[in-house]
């Protein structure tokens, strides 16, 4: 990306996030979560936290593009 000087405040909120529940469904999907609760034991839920992740990180890549598109329109003249 050509125009960012750096990262808009709503990708680090969304992709931050999105980053760990991949992580923590990663952990929970090899079984790491079966310890800590009954629940936590199920595929399902190592599956939950994946999509949430992916659905997070997704969403982290909207304020980019809408940065992006800013940063080149605004060397534009509007006239």
């Amino acid at each position: 990306m050509s125009g960012l000087r750096r990262l808009p405040a709503g990708a680090w909120l969304m992709g931050i996030p999105g980053l760990l529940c991949l992580l923590a469904g990663a952990l929970l999907l090899l079984g790491f979560g079966a310890d800590l609760h009954p629940m936590l034991q199920e595929s399902g839920a190592g599956l939950v936290l994946i999509v949430s992740g992916v659905a997070l990180v997704g969403s982290a890549a909207f304020p980019l593009v809408l940065a992006e598109l800013a940063a080149r329109d605004g060397g534009s003249d509007p006239s």
